[in-house]
């Protein structure tokens, strides 16, 4: 096992077999939040295992070897704390919080659901149901279910654009043989960060983790299949919807890129608050609708680009052209006060990590898994700073100048089609 400081805090160790363990104490406070974080999450998933990852999450609560569905809660519970979970497109996450005096606890129950899973086949029965029932949920949703085909769109037929949940065909296809094969393959110890913040001693976290994460293999997980964005258009009208939900996007920047900080700021001034480009002109000044805004998806090597906007049905062209002109436009006369504001807006947002454990603790986690470091925050906050007007306003040129854009719309009226076509006007190779 090796033993680093990075800056004095955090503290990092490396157990044998890759498992990272990561502290940031916070004497301040009397709880503490932990996690174990797994760098595999649904673009993990073979053809056949859609849907397998956060199936395997919800499972993780449902018994062990040693412990009950029930007992993980309550010993949890009894102490005070809480725990969950939560499966994104890269990474898997169990945490828990409790009272610092509680961590060996809460170390021993996470460390148990996925070193001793049960996979009782009565609660994977149940929890089937449960899962298809949150599908159905998701596709009753329209402003939820429309995300999830704007990311199968602009990356298809791929394990990074299939929607996190599965369908009800491929969970109600998994048994207990093909959990264990899944967890297996994909949770090890290289890809295994246990992060912890608050209440908490390193070298107590390092002798609890050692003990109860040797199970986990040394060697490498298989890295997953390479993103290819490829764009596209899909409209779904015929549905009883009120709204017109819309996603207009383009190819983004990995988190590794050197443009990545220079493209989050670009998004923000477009359209990251309520003094973006988008929510003023959009909404304040011409009311066409109540929520818009832009975002930025970054994985480890591809990202996704993307504005989204509900509007009346008779609004849509109007709003999707405007949209259009606004990216447009930020890129060539974003201001210093617009990019003082997103680089302050930013800082407060770092800032905001540091004073919860909860997110301090994920935050450590996510950068040990992207950078293997953790990133101090003067370095983050100088790579802000660093950002000219000149390097915003060509993040939004580079953006452009990809062309290829994704478009998805869901809600009534014909005017979707004419959406797409005003859409068109991004495709730049196109034209």
């Amino acid at each position: 096992m090796t033993d680093r400081e990075a800056g004095g805090v955090p503290r990092i160790s490396t157990l044998d077999n890759g498992v990272t363990v990561i502290t940031d104490a916070m004497p301040h406070l009397a709880t503490a939040s932990l996690g174990i974080w797994v760098g595999a999450g649904a673009r993990d998933e073979r053809p056949d295992e859609h849907g397998i990852s956060h199936l395997l999450e919800h499972m993780a609560f449902k018994g062990t070897r040693r412990r009950s569905a029930r007992a993980i809660a309550e010993e949890i519970e009894a102490v005070g704390g809480d725990i969950n979970a939560a499966t994104s497109v890269e990474h898997t996450a169990y945490h828990a919080r409790v009272l610092g005096e509680d961590v060996p606890l809460a170390i021993d129950v996470l460390a148990d659901i996925l070193t001793e899973p049960a996979f009782d086949a009565e609660e994977l029965a149940r929890e089937h149901n449960v899962i298809v029932q949150e599908i159905g949920a998701a596709l009753d949703t329209p402003d939820d279910l429309v995300f999830d085909l704007f990311q199968e769109r602009a990356f298809p037929e791929q394990a990074i654009g299939r929607s996190i949940l599965g369908t009800p065909e491929t969970v109600r296809s998994f048994g207990p043989a093909q959990l264990q094969a899944y967890l297996d393959r994909n949770y090890r110890g290289p890809r295994a960060i246990v992060a912890a913040a608050g209440a908490v001693e390193h070298e107590r976290v390092v002798a609890e983790v050692a003990g109860r994460l040797a199970r986990f293999p040394a060697e490498a997980k298989p890295e997953p299949a390479a993103a290819r964005y490829q764009g596209g258009t899909r409209i779904g009208g015929g549905r009883d919807l009120e709204q017109a939900h819309l996603l207009v996007g383009l190819e983004g920047l990995s988190f590794r890129d050197p443009g990545f900080h220079a493209l989050q700021i670009f998004t923000n001034v477009l359209g990251g608050g309520m003094s973006s480009r988008l929510f003023q002109e959009v909404r304040e000044s011409r009311g066409l609708c109540y929520s818009v805004y832009s975002f930025h998806w970054a994985y480890g090597d591809s990202g996704l680009f993307g504005i989204y906007a509900g509007t009346d049905g008779g609004d849509v062209s109007e709003l999707t052209d405007v949209v259009i002109d606004q990216i447009g436009q930020c890129s060539e006369t974003m201001s210093e006060a617009e990019l003082a504001r997103s680089k302050a807006q930013a800082k407060v947002g770092l800032l905001t990590a540091l004073e919860s454990s909860g997110a301090r603790a994920d935050q450590l986690a996510r950068q040990m898994l992207a950078f293997g470091r953790p990133i101090p925050l003067e370095e983050i906050v100088a790579r802000l700073e660093a950002v000219t007007l000149a390097d915003a306003r060509a993040a939004g040129r580079r953006l452009l100048g990809q062309g290829r854009p994704t478009f998805v719309a869901l809600g009534p009226g014909k005017t979707l089609e004419t959406a797409a076509r005003i859409v068109e006007r991004l495709d730049v190779k196109a034209a």
